[in-house]
């Protein structure tokens, strides 16, 4: 009981981080750099006192009172309109709805455009009052200049732009949730499958097939797994994931890897991607075996306990990078990238390139010394009846921590960026 508890304890931690990447992304797509807040729509729903971002395509917020209860919906105009201008630049317009998803009226939460326009506007309550009673799909399928929509006399070109992006707003989310794809299987999804089928067998069948069929595998996971289809696991898939969402629909082959990469280890303690599937670990090991026995090094150990600790600084940097605007491509941090040669930037070939030539002294240098992702996939492998709670697990900790603390300061990161570059 104790071992799996530890072992539910690190699956949870995994899952925390990636709630609260998930969690700050949401938060940045709807809320930006000027969050609306609960008071600006008190006017239309008195009892509102938080809101929650919704994690749809409607891409709004729930408006909640004080115990927790919805009241209605929030949607705001921008940035996803930031192409429809009025006199001198873009107007933030609130559609606040209520919980039969009719319109109540709309609000300006925020104007690029001459403050004399926008306060015309404002004060205009029977333009504002246009859309009201309208549901979500009314409003997004309005004819404006029928239903006699016209623009504020001295502000039109303002007015007009917040009538045009209130319904280009509506209209985009609408279209968006009823184009959720169907779930599809296309050939390397398939051929994922064989590949898991596969590198099961290796990992769990007879010792004599894996013996012999090793090397030949190993040469094809380089060929298929990596130059062709590309389909590796890397930080910058796991974080795009936590942030937008897991396509079960469209990449089931590749979801199913990620399952089964997190899943084998937790409850045999098999290491199946990274000593079965990846090519890059393959690609080191091949090496190894051509090179010669003498180039083979042994480094000290207080050498070795140094550069084990580069994969949690790697995990930790991607952490920070996921949870702030840092403009760093965690492509770069990783070899897996450099398997797709036509789109392979150099960052990640130099970190290829250094990884397999550390591979010829030093075995699976790379896997050992620098993979944030073999890190974390090693980090919730069960480990047997002499596994305990140990360091590593202690900064886990401290990064669940961390990634809570980014994501309640998102918005005071996000600022502090923004000023200093």
């Amino acid at each position: 009981m104790n071992r799996l508890a530890l072992q539910l304890y690190r699956f949870a931690v995994v899952a925390t981080v990636a709630w609260l990447i998930r969690d700050v992304a949401v938060r940045q797509r709807i809320q930006g750099d000027s969050p609306v807040t609960a008071a600006e729509v008190v006017s239309l729903l008195p009892a509102a006192a938080t809101l929650r971002p919704d994690d749809s395509a409607r891409d709004g917020l729930f408006v909640l009172d004080r115990a927790g209860r919805e009241l209605g919906y929030v949607v705001r105009t921008q940035p996803a309109c930031r192409d429809i201008l009025g006199y001198a630049g873009t107007t933030d317009a609130l559609v606040v709805l209520d919980r039969d998803w009719k319109i109540l009226g709309l609000k300006i939460h925020a104007s690029e455009d001459t403050d004399t326009y926008v306060r015309d506007i404002a004060l205009d309550r029977r333009f504002l009052k246009k859309w009201n009673g309208l549901t979500w799909d009314a409003a997004a399928a309005l004819d404006l200049k029928a239903a006699g929509i016209e623009g504020v006399s001295g502000a039109t070109m303002t007015s007009m732009a917040i009538a045009q992006s209130v319904k280009a707003r509506l209209q985009l989310s609408r279209d968006e949730l009823a184009a959720a794809a169907p779930l599809r299987f296309a050939w390397r999804d398939y051929a994922m499958l064989a590949v898991l089928a596969a590198a099961a067998l290796m990992a769990f069948g007879p010792p004599a097939v894996r013996h012999r069929w090793k090397r030949p595998y190993q040469a094809a996971l380089i060929l298929y797994v990596g130059l062709i289809a590309g389909d590796l696991l890397a930080q910058k898939l796991f974080v795009g994931w936590s942030r937008s969402g897991i396509p079960w629909t469209t990449a089931p082959g590749l979801v199913l890897l990620a399952a089964a990469a997190l899943l084998v280890p937790f409850t045999t303690g098999k290491p199946l991607y990274c000593h079965h599937i990846c090519p890059h670990g393959a690609a080191q090991e091949l090496l190894s075996h051509v090179r010669p026995a003498r180039w083979q090094i042994t480094l000290p150990a207080d050498v070795i306990r140094g550069l084990e600790n580069l994969p949690f600084a790697l995990l930790l940097l991607t952490l920070i990078v996921a949870l702030t605007a840092i403009p760093l491509d965690l492509a770069g941090l990783e070899p897996f990238a450099a398997y797709i040669v036509r789109s392979a930037g150099l960052a990640t070939l130099v970190v290829a390139a250094v990884g397999l030539l550390a591979a010829g002294f030093v075995p699976q240098a790379y896997c050992r010394f620098g993979c944030p992702t073999g890190a974390l996939l090693n980090f919730v492998r069960a480990r047997g009846p002499t596994d305990r709670f140990s360091r590593r697990d202690t900064a886990a900790l401290l990064l669940v921590g961390l990634a809570a603390l980014l994501n309640w300061k998102y918005l005071t990161v996000i600022l502090w960026l923004k000023g200093t570059a």
